[in-house]
């Protein structure tokens, strides 16, 4: 009695799936080091894809096969038993049901394709349209968000977007002054930046001497005496800024310097027009769908000052709480 279909099936889908694989792996050990700037969201989109793939053909092909090939093993050894009884022989103790079960057993490459496709979507659904983490990578967030900080972004606070393109299908609460927000950077929209929003669209924002002006009113400060720099190893001066709604602290020098210049690789950002460079900061009108966002680390943020406004399309979501902190787990919850 034979079941060739215990065996490795299908060698040119298992070589294909292996292929991927280590393109897979490929991707991601050059992202690891740096070779390319990898995107986790188009990588999810397409692992989603290739995996349902993988998924409907196990449901609707491989399956029934591995059935039918099993079904056709029990009633070849219940007629290979019938005969041998017939002939007065006792039949052989095979273990059927063994070689049953070897045959419906997956193989390894819809194992790790069609089995991941409902983990892979659920991670996909949940990251793209709900809530998304993220890590601090730098300083300009402190005091608020510090370097190793593990963040959630809610996706859905501002509107519902498409995953990959971008494109928002549902409008929802509209970008505040004071938000934290996660966008794609303007100047290479492959990466992720967060600032905080001090202006919005028609507001005229100013930074001069080390101090912010919306609509030309002072914004509030306060002064909360000296705080320790873990980056810098010394003592800044930290304040309390209230925008709108929200209060918060930030770090300014304000005897340092205020010039700022256009600092962009690719040239004037758009509406640079709406932009005046002078000795004591810079001041800009913030044109329609636009946001200007600042580093609450403001000696030390490269931020709109340098390369201009945040467009309504590459914003992500908005920073609702830290989540994880491995070097000092008291610092999740949220941060406002």
């Amino acid at each position: 009695m034979t079941h060739p279909e215990s065996q490795e099936s299908h060698p040119g889908l298992s070589a294909l799936t292996g292929l991927l694989y280590a393109g897979l792996v490929a991707y991601l050990a050059g992202w690891y080091l740096d070779k390319w700037t990898g995107n986790f969201s188009l990588l999810l989109f397409l692992m989603s894809v290739v995996t349902f793939f993988y998924w409907v053909a196990e449901r609707w092909v491989f399956l029934p096969q591995r059935r039918a090939a099993a079904d056709a093993l029990v009633k070849q050894d219940s007629e290979r038993r019938a005969k041998l009884a017939a002939e007065g022989i006792k039949a052989d103790n095979i273990d059927v049901d063994a070689a049953r079960r070897a045959i419906l057993r997956q193989p390894w490459w819809l194992d790790w394709t069609a089995g991941l496709f409902p983990v892979i979507v659920l991670v996909f659904g949940l990251r793209s349209f709900l809530f998304e983490p993220f890590r601090i990578p730098s300083g300009s967030m402190v005091p608020t968000l510090l370097v190793g900080d593990l963040i959630l972004v809610n996706k859905f606070h501002y509107g519902v977007r498409l995953p990959v393109i971008h494109k928002k299908v549902l409008e929802n609460n509209p970008v505040q002054r004071g938000d934290v927000v996660v966008f794609r950077y303007p100047e290479d929209t492959r990466i992720d930046y967060i600032k905080r929003v001090v202006a919005i669209a028609g507001d005229e924002v100013s930074w001069r001497n080390q101090r912010l002006y919306i609509n030309g009113q002072e914004v509030a400060t306060e002064s909360l005496g000296p705080y320790f720099d873990q980056d810098s190893l010394k003592e800044r001066p930290l304040f309390k800024e209230k925008l709108g709604a929200v209060e918060h602290q930030m770090l300014v020098d304000r005897d340092a310097p205020s010039y700022f210049r256009m600092d962009r690789a690719d040239g004037p950002f758009p509406f640079a027009q709406n932009c005046q460079y002078i000795l004591e900061g810079v001041t800009c009108r913030v044109p329609a769908g636009h946001y200007y966002a600042l580093g609450d680390n403001r000696d030390n943020s490269r931020d709109s000052r340098y390369w201009g406004f945040v467009p309504d399309e590459n914003i992500v979501g908005k920073a609702v709480m830290i989540w994880m902190n491995f070097s000092d787990p008291k610092r999740v919850g949220r941060f406002h």
